[in-house]
């Protein structure tokens, strides 16, 4: 392995005249790639050229890329002959995994609208909030959603189209889905999109207080795609011998889809990138480990991207390893730190997997640093590199970067970055600094330019004057055998402030005792980080859609 050698393959992708030319602008702005979409309809279009391949697989449903394109045209059609749709409006869509919900979001866009993804796993409170606080003027939901703010919607007559309802007679204020996209195509008014218009409001996954709709234009998710493409291709001149063997396998790319939807990873990672790149989506409409692998073996997946819970329970899997993986060569991680052990896992039972992790947020549209392949073998703990369009800087200010191999707060710069938070200019105001994120995370970047991400500013628990990463603590306890999973949070404390606090899950059978749990962390971690309560918990630890552990909730319950 030759970091050499990847960095000239690097160079080679980005120079003037190459596929992913990067782009210097002289006002200081930050740097874009040449070739990428304006906006998201140029995005959209650029899947229409894969015609009858097939595109969507979910249940018995399955969908070629010409099919889906005609019922999301007819879709964009009738919302714009029947509600009166304008461009700019918000449109939310509240429902699981299915097809429906990308069909949505490509006529969403159609019409020049912009989306407003909810998360499905939402109660009515959150999802009304969220509602109310974008004004979207239509929702599309599926029927658990419709059952959940019927009320609501009834009330406020709010334009619902709702998909696989079984009732007889929907309120009137709701419209099928299925009659939509069987009625007759109707012409589509020609958009000039621009690139810096709002296209997307995703709302942050909050554990504290109330969700904030981080505001994205078509330019940043158009230049966000593009990065993904780059890492692809960075990954194949990296690394030929692994891109050899999924090329030799002759099998079609297709990519087991778990994460929601309503969050980057899905969406953009996901969704769009298969669009755009014609490769074959397999939709779970929640997550099964042994159902995921019934999947992987009977649809021959390639790839799956997913938290690190979701690749622990994969990997733990009997059958992982066995030809019911055999078509398996891609393997992602994201959404929270990994141990040593899973990663060891993931490349001792597949040591021909093309391994990756990235690092990215909701407000910077999942961009930030990324690793795969040789580089992910070489490193596989760390973020991997800053992508090309993207400064990252550690330190209490982006004005004075620390030196490499302190640690500090990330902050990221980069022409994917969200415009605003929706309607919150004073929190706008606290996240973006001179067109630089405040990320909120603790990390450093190595002396061969690697981002290693180390915990959260507010998950630093304060003894005594020592900062102790709760990620830290989690990513130590989780090499434990008998813990599957953990969560690390502060108690308070008389005398030092706070200690620290650690909840940890398991088979009850095998799930070590409090004192073999801090002796663990004890050879491994400096004294003052072992914890002085352990609570050992026999349900798995509550998340939120995007798989991070609600330590809020969790606190509540254990009564800590």
């Amino acid at each position: 392995m030759s970091i050499e050698r990847w960095q000239t393959a690097w160079r080679e992708l980005i120079a003037p005249g190459a596929p992913f030319e990067v782009v210097t602008p002289d006002d200081g702005a930050p740097r874009y790639f040449r070739h990428a979409a304006h906006n998201l309809q140029q995005v959209m279009d650029a899947g229409r050229v894969h015609g009858d391949r097939e595109f969507l697989v979910w249940q018995s449903q399955r969908l070629t890329f010409n099919q889906f394109f005609d019922q999301a045209d007819r879709l964009a059609g009738q919302m714009i002959a029947r509600l009166g749709l304008q461009p700019g409006e918000r449109v939310a869509i509240a429902m699981r995994n299915q097809p429906a919900w990308l069909v949505a979001f490509a006529a969403i866009v159609r019409c020049g609208a912009v989306c407003v993804p909810l998360n499905s796993w939402g109660l009515r409170d959150e999802l009304q909030y969220a509602l109310q606080d974008s004004g979207s003027r239509v929702l599309l939901c599926d029927e658990a959603r419709l059952d959940t703010l019927h009320e609501d919607l009834a009330r406020e007559q709010r334009a619902t189209i709702v998909v696989g309802a079984h009732e007889a007679a929907l309120p009137g204020h709701c419209l099928r889905f299925e009659d939509l996209i069987s009625a007759p195509a109707l012409p589509l008014p020609a958009l000039d999109i621009d690139p810096d218009a709002p296209a997307l409001i995703l709302y942050t996954s909050g554990t504290t207080s109330r969700a904030k709709g981080a505001v994205s234009s078509h330019r940043a998710i158009s230049q966000a795609l593009f990065a993904l493409d780059f890492q692809s291709a960075f990954c194949a001149m990296s690394s030929p011998e692994r891109i050899g063997v999924v090329i030799n396998s002759g099998y079609p790319p297709t990519t087991l889809a778990a994460v929601p939807l309503f969050h980057v990873s899905g969406l953009h990672a996901q969704f769009l990138s298969a669009l755009r790149g014609g490769r074959r989506l397999m939709l779970m409409y929640k997550w099964d480990v042994e159902r995921a692998i019934d999947l992987i073996r009977d649809e021959r997946c390639t790839q799956f991207n997913g938290a690190p819970v979701m690749m622990q329970q994969l990997l733990a899997s009997p059958r992982f390893g066995s030809e019911h993986t055999a078509s398996l060569f891609g393997l992602g991680l994201g959404g929270a730190a990994s141990s040593a052990g899973v990663l060891e896992d993931m490349l001792k039972l597949k040591p021909d997997v093309i391994g990756g992790a990235g690092y990215g947020l909701t407000e910077s549209n999942g961009i930030g640093a990324a690793i795969g392949g040789d580089p992910f073998v070489y490193k596989p703990a760390t973020a991997g590199w800053a992508l090309p369009i993207v400064d990252i800087h550690i330190g209490e200010s982006p004005d004075q970067p620390q030196a490499a191999g302190t640690r500090g707060v990330i902050w990221l710069r980069s022409p994917t970055l969200m415009s605003a938070y929706w309607n919150l200019p004073e929190a706008t105001a606290q996240s973006l600094r001179d067109g630089w994120l405040d990320t909120g995370d603790i990390g450093y970047l190595d002396d061969e330019g690697f981002l290693h991400i180390t915990g959260r500013v507010k998950e630093l628990i304060n003894r005594g004057g020592e900062k102790i990463s709760a990620a830290e603590i989690e990513t130590c306890i989780l090499d434990m055998p008998g813990v599957l999973e953990a969560a690390a949070f502060a108690i308070a404390d008389p005398l030092l402030g706070e200690t620290v606090g650690l909840a940890v899950h398991g088979q009850a059978s095998t799930l070590p005792q409090q004192a073999q749990i801090c002796a663990f962390i004890s050879e491994r971690l400096a004294a003052y980080k072992v914890p002085t309560q352990v609570y050992r918990v026999r349900e798995p630890l509550p998340r939120n859609a995007t798989g991070k552990v609600l330590k809020a909730q969790l606190q509540e319950k254990l009564g800590a």
